[in-house]
């Protein structure tokens, strides 16, 4: 049995019929080096046998009574593989629309809290014969990182698994906690929790007194005077209340030309991903006649996972708030703009301390928290104040190597995050072997354009290049830019 921490379980509370709490991912193979050949029953009996070594594929929650306290894991003795790895195919011709629609229509329900929280779609049809693995797992499980270290418990390093031994089984706890036991738990937790809070108001206190000093020195004004605060960001169409319905859209950029621009213009990879990000969203915007005249503000997650010692809960993030000067015509000035930003964002971060937001979500009461979720998404209240931010944007690191699953070769891999309330479009990239991969999801009723956003990516890239005299991109990715062609179409006017 383990308790889910403070900021595992405001996933939970947070999740209403609009707003999903589960992160996805999209993936390609190449199945034609599984030895044997490919076979959706060979897939799924693998994937079931990784599942062993790995608590999060087999505990399913258990809700402490009147919900006086945060829930708990425990085994999942009636584990069922057929309910959780499952068989899809797309229709002809099998790119990355036909994917990027099944994945949209997978992410627009909720995974079923009496189960495992996760979920694997096998998905055949694929042009070239190649098939595709769409995967969602609950965030109150993972976050990027502990999310990226799974790929190790399913995919090998090599096509033939049979050249590595197989995991040890973990051992069965069949033991259920009494509903009596949890209530207990949880009054002693409460006992000392007004102690714990003062002192934690205490230490946000001296942080918050950080923050200021920080702010105020002279030679860190100018980054700060970049830096963004939450609700200070101008609305536009996506910056509204959510249906359930998602859309998504993928595209892909070279890494090494990310590079190239951070050495040349003395930025970070970080710092030319958001740049990015940013003459996208201008295109976009331009294209709608919504630009506004003051910079977007993104959410950007940040891992906080201790080098020392065993993280609290699966979740070990914070999250800055960084200016995306859309408005700027220069795309080199928007990218320094964004490097003063972000460096003034990581360092009010640091004197706030990484670990603020997972100690105050402890005291995350869970009725009071969950009925204020659903009574915001209820009465559409996203639609009525200044957005909190404009979007998500989450980069993700991962592996230059190529890995496979039961022997399929992984050539494409796109993570989804999820959107929020009055934020109705989040976009999470991920390097593998030397390719930026964007996965963007949205509501379509807030941003049915969304196809327009992913077309944007490599053109924002280029302006960036040419900018700096870097010359053109060496990466094309053909198929997503075939697939931004064949959604947006020939003559489609704008909206």
């Amino acid at each position: 049995m383990e308790r889910l921490s403070g900021l595992d379980a405001s996933f939970l509370y947070l999740e209403t019929r609009s707003l999903h709490m589960h992160v996805a991912m999209t993936t390609i193979f190449d199945p034609s080096t599984v030895p044997g050949g490919y076979s959706f029953t060979k897939m799924q009996a693998l994937i079931a046998s990784r599942t062993y070594s790995a608590p999060v594929f087999r505990r399913r929650l258990v809700e402490v009574p009147f919900r006086l306290g945060h829930p708990v894991w425990v085994d999942d003795l009636d584990f069922d593989i057929d309910y959780h790895v499952r068989r899809a195919a797309v229709p002809s011709p099998g790119g990355y629309l036909e994917l990027s629609d099944l994945a949209g229509e997978i992410t627009g329900h909720q995974l079923d809290r009496s189960r495992p929280l996760w979920e694997i779609w096998i998905v055949e049809g694929l042009a070239g014969g190649r098939i595709g693995l769409i995967a969602k797992m609950h965030h109150s499980t993972v976050d990027g990182v502990s999310g990226a270290e799974l790929l190790s418990v399913l995919f090998d390093l090599e096509p033939d698994p049979a050249a590595t031994p197989p995991p040890p089984e973990r051992p069965v706890d069949t033991r259920v906690p009494s509903g009596l036991e949890l209530m207990g738990e949880a009054v002693v937790a409460r006992t000392f929790r007004p102690f714990e809070m003062t002192l934690d108001l205490l230490r946000t206190s001296q942080r918050l007194l950080n923050v200021r000093r920080v702010r105020n020195e002279p030679q860190h004004r100018a980054a700060h005077s970049k830096a963004a605060l939450p609700l200070s960001a101008p609305r536009t169409s996506f910056n509204s209340a959510l249906t359930r319905r998602r859309k998504v859209a993928l595209t892909a950029i070279g890494l090494d030309d990310v590079k190239r621009l951070k050495n040349a213009t003395g930025t970070t990879v970080n710092d030319v991903i958001l740049a990015v990000c940013t003459g996208a969203l201008r295109t976009f915007l331009l294209a709608g006649h919504e630009l506004p005249d003051k910079p977007l503000v993104a959410v950007v997650p940040v891992s906080v996972r201790p080098e020392n010692g065993a993280p609290r809960g699966s979740n070990q993030v914070s999250s800055m708030f960084v200016q995306l000067p859309a408005n700027l015509h220069d795309p080199i000035d928007r990218l320094m703009a964004i490097r003063e930003g972000t460096k003034g964002a990581k360092e009010e971060l640091n004197a706030l301390g990484a670990d603020l937001l997972q100690n105050w979500a402890e005291y995350a009461t869970p009725n009071v928290f969950a009925s204020a979720a659903r009574l915001y998404s209820r009465m559409r209240l996203a639609d009525r104040h200044r957005p909190i931010a404009n979007l998500v944007i989450s980069n993700v690191p991962g592996p230059d190597f190529p890995l496979y699953l039961g022997g399929a070769e992984l050539v494409a891999g796109f993570p989804l995050g999820p959107v929020m309330d009055g934020m109705g479009v989040n976009i999470t990239i991920m390097s593998y072997r030397r390719v930026l991969y964007w996965g963007i999801i949205a509501c379509p009723e807030t941003m049915p354009r969304v196809w327009d956003l992913a077309a944007a990516v490599p053109v924002a890239l280029d302006e960036l290049l040419e900018a700096a005299r870097e010359g053109p991109a060496t990466y094309r990715s053909e198929e997503a830019a075939a697939a931004c062609a064949s959604s947006l179409g020939p003559a489609r006017p704008v909206a």
